[in-house]
């Protein structure tokens, strides 16, 4: 699912950006539409988040599969020069991981998984460069830092892993890189994207049992998420 929405995004941009930049006609659409000091949007968008993890000791792997996740959020943008860009996007984030745990001492479906469902509020600060606009396309990338607050985290639930509860700690700090093009339609600037999203700090609550089959061998787990924002302005 992941790699489908990444082929589609990038033929439609490529397809796009070619008719624009290979047609005979010069005619731009919003032409004085970046001159703007502020402007706004919205954004909509795909995500598929796992976790990467850090062990104390050599073992089996933790085992993380990632389902398609939704973003949707706000955009407001501050010009700083022709080229330089101050972004802000808070939005919400739905994501689910899956977790299968291989330590020999699990052996029933309710020790082994764990269904990890999260809802982020995600507020990104970005810097967003862009190239010079060629008719009605401008390739850019976009670089920053975001925070997150996990509201299905359990950080402050009693229960651990032995009780069938995964935990993770609520505030989230992530550094964000990404490309994407603006589109120069007739009504409205359109600009697909595609960014990384990486979590700096160990998100884990670990276990009352130091030598939990769960978290005991852990060192740090951190967040991983590859977002696909489709931005109408």
């Amino acid at each position: 699912m992941r790699h489908l929405l990444v082929i589609i995004v990038v033929a439609i941009g490529i397809q796009t950006a070619s008719a624009q930049l290979f047609s005979k006609e010069k005619i731009k659409n919003l032409e004085n539409f970046d001159q703007k000091t502020l402007s706004w949007g919205y954004y909509l968008g795909f995500n598929s988040y796992d976790y990467k993890f850090d062990y104390n000791e050599i073992t089996e792997d933790i085992i993380t599969e990632s389902s398609a996740g939704f973003n949707v959020g706000l955009l407001g943008d501050l010009r700083l020069n022709d080229y330089f860009n101050l972004r802000l996007e808070p939005g919400i984030v739905f994501a689910t991981r899956n977790l299968t745990f291989q330590n020999p001492s699990l052996t029933t479906a309710a020790e082994i998984e764990r269904e990890v469902t999260s809802t982020y509020i995600h507020v990104p600060l970005l810097i967003k460069f862009s190239t010079k606009r060629a008719n009605n396309w401008k390739p850019f990338i976009v670089a920053g830092a975001s925070w997150s607050n996990n509201l299905s985290s359990n950080q402050d639930n009693p229960d651990d892993n032995s009780a069938g509860q995964f935990r993770q700690t609520t505030s989230v700090f992530n550094y964000e890189l990404g490309i994407g093009v603006d589109l120069y339609l007739y009504y409205f600037k359109f600009s697909p994207s595609i960014r990384g999203v990486f979590a700096m700090g160990d998100e884990l609550v670990r276990d009352a049992d130091p030598n939990s089959p769960w978290t005991g061998n852990i060192t740090s787990m951190q967040s991983r998420g590859l977002f696909i924002n489709f931005t109408f302005q």
